[in-house]
């Protein structure tokens, strides 16, 4: 054990002087979540408030229809109206961007309406993120001009409004807010720890294996009193606590880019230092504690399988993909933890991270996902140490 600790101590000093590992463990989860938190927050505060504080630019065709509509649109002083245009302009400039939308009324639109029956809009707009908010400010208008119809109609007839409702919908919405939370961005996070504990793991693994091949000094390492199995571990420990200190460190950025940011709103705020305690990170922690030592120990028998530090990087690079799409599949709505998708590797890490955010893993699945992580993390420790005992695979290419 003795002899291990030295390896790990000696292999641990010459990783931390690497400065791409140090950028790719510390420096980047260290900044990333306050950098994505405080220009995302900017960035979409700034959208909301210039689509609401915009001018419209809208044109109206009322085919000598729909009276009234057009001093309603009038008023608005956020829309500036135009009534001279086509229709097959009003086409072309919206998707020109000249014009942002266009209302035309159907030639039958009174006639439709005075028989009681439902007059024709064609609402012309160009879809984007932007338009889901301008274009509901388009809608609120025509809403308060349906309603000012459908009074009309009602009383024409001596009815109640109400009468067309025969249902009144009592909706209660049971779900906390940290469900919801958990929901809306519980997918995100661990999207984002899994990669950092692959990136984190990844240029340690390759500099302690093929860095070393290419340099000549692992031939040096081999002929100490040191035994094989001393030497893997001894690495084997490095690159594991490059993977979670990578986690442990973006979990830092996390707390401090939510603790520190101004523009979410007060309520929101508290409800994420909530959610952020330390029994929530502790139990994350250790779902990725068994998923680090998997990753450690294939990068690292990857990396020793490798020549060169570049092959090592050839070889290493598409696993990204491999490790990118389970935990993406988790996003997908619908996706939840059971008794199956617990023990697919990744994915149940993704899964139970947003359970367990939201505050509803249940013991049982959580208990599945421990087991199919410990029993991954032995198959690939195993695997690596009789990897590394291979005289050929130490030496390929020598």
């Amino acid at each position: 054990m003795k002899t291990t600790f030295i390896i790990f101590k000696k292999e641990l000093m010459d990783t931390l002087r690497d400065r791409r590992t140090l950028i790719v463990m510390i420096v980047i989860p260290l900044l990333l979540f306050p950098m994505f938190m405080t220009i995302s927050t900017k960035i979409m505060m700034k959208q909301k408030k210039e689509a609401q504080e915009k001018t419209l630019s809208l044109a109206l065709i009322t085919n000598g229809n729909a009276a009234g509509l057009d001093d309603l649109l009038k008023k608005n002083e956020g829309i500036t109206l135009k009534e001279d245009l086509t229709e097959e302009k009003i086409q072309e400039q919206i998707k020109s961007g000249a014009l942002d939308f266009g209302l035309v009324i159907s030639p039958e639109f009174d006639r439709m309406v005075a028989e009681k029956k439902q007059g024709a809009v064609t609402f012309y707009l160009k879809s984007s993120e932007e338009t889901k908010i301008t274009g509901r400010r388009v809608e609120n208008i025509l809403d308060q001009y349906e309603s000012s119809l459908v009074d009309a109609r009602f009383k024409e007839l001596e009815l109640d409004v109400n009468i067309g409702k025969a249902i009144t919908l009592n909706k209660n919405d049971i779900a906390t807010v940290q469900e919801k939370l958990g929901e809306a961005v519980g997918g995100l996070l661990p999207y984002i720890f899994v990669i950092f504990c692959f990136m984190g793991a990844m240029y340690p693994a390759i500099d302690l294996a093929a860095g070393e091949k290419e340099r000549g000094t692992i031939e040096t390492l081999l002929t100490s009193p040191a035994k094989r199995m001393q030497i893997v571990m001894g690495k084997f420990l490095v690159v594991f606590l490059a993977g979670i200190g990578s986690v442990v460190i973006s979990f830092l950025g996390l707390y401090l880019s939510v603790k520190f940011a101004t523009e979410i709103p007060d309520e929101i705020l508290n409800l994420l230092l909530q959610v952020l305690n330390f029994q929530t990170i502790l139990t994350v922690l250790s779902l990725l504690i068994p998923l680090s030592v998997f990753f450690a120990s294939v990068l690292l028998s990857i990396s020793i399988f490798a020549h060169t530090f570049k092959e090592a990087q050839s070889l290493i690079t598409p696993l990204n993909i491999l490790v990118i799409v389970p935990v993406f599949i988790g996003l997908f709505p619908g996706t939840k933890l059971n008794a199956v998708t617990a023990l697919v590797p990744i994915l149940n890490v993704s899964l139970a991270t947003k359970e367990i955010i939201a505050g509803t893993i249940k013991t049982g699945l959580l208990l599945e996902v421990y087991l199919s992580l410990f029993l991954l993390a032995a198959m690939g420790l195993i695997f690596c140490a009789q990897w590394f005992k291979k005289e050929d695979v130490i030496f390929r290419g020598a």
